[in-house]
């Protein structure tokens, strides 16, 4: 087991998928768990699934590409929580099109979540962490940061993310604090349901593992990531994807 007891753990992105399964999975091994998404209302499944953790749950709507909301949010956890030791970047959207065919509204809605909301949150949360003594950053990157045709924006944010990731480690070393990145490959969730079957078929059939992978892998790496047990482990990507990226 990879306990979090008594630990502080914010994740964005929480309210249903692999956000989800990175706040259960930090329940179960004892940390209290700031979960953040978008909107309220997208908690109500999440309270169902987790109501036996309810007690050490704070649920919060912000926006993370959004400076001021990001600011406000932190203001108000310094206040009622007071404490920060591990910050996972979860959020995350995509906005397919070919490259030829994509509308600077796709490029940089795209780019401000998944890279510019992951700076922002990590700024942000860097003083609450910097008091820990086991102060962790997992940015949530992906096998298409290599490239993937339609997804040029995509790509192009969790390049960025791997890179920010690096320099994270580098800069916050001096103060104990580890930056890590994991790279999920084609993972069950709402936003690989709605590919067209024949091109998620495409997808799978490149799996050496020869299955989909699910949030729950994601997790476990997230968590391990969270844990002591990589407490001398940072700048590094972890890539969770049955082979999909070699």
């Amino acid at each position: 087991m990879l306990k979090l007891e008594n630990r502080v753990i914010l994740v964005t992105g929480a309210a249903r998928g692999i956000g989800l399964a990175i706040a259960r999975r930090s329940l179960l091994e004892g940390a209290r768990v700031v979960m953040i998404d978008l909107n309220m209302d997208d908690f109500e499944s999440a309270r169902e699934l987790l109501h036996e953790h309810e007690s050490r749950m704070v649920l919060k709507a912000c926006d993370v590409s959004n400076e001021d909301c990001v600011k406000e949010l932190f203001v108000e956890l310094k206040d009622s929580i007071g404490a920060l030791d591990g910050l996972v970047n979860n959020a995350g959207i995509t906005r397919d099109n070919l490259f030829m065919r994509m509308s600077m509204e796709q490029w940089q809605s795209v780019i401000n979540v998944n890279l510019t909301g992951t700076f922002l949150m990590s700024r942000y949360a860097c003083n609450m962490l910097r008091k820990s003594s086991a102060g962790r950053i997992v940015n949530l990157s992906s096998v298409a940061a290599n490239g993937n045709p339609g997804q040029a924006n995509y790509a192009a944010s969790k390049a960025g993310v791997i890179g920010l990731t690096k320099t994270l480690a580098l800069e916050l070393a001096r103060y104990k604090i580890t930056a890590n990145a994991v790279a999920p490959g084609f993972i069950e969730t709402d936003m690989t349901r709605a590919i067209p079957d024949k091109a998620r078929e495409a997808w799978i059939s490149q799996i050496p593992a020869g299955r989909v992978g699910q949030p729950e892998d994601i997790a476990d790496a997230v968590v391990f990531l969270l844990s002591d047990a990589a407490a001398y482990i940072t700048g590094t990507v972890i890539g969770v994807d049955g082979g999909l990226g070699l």
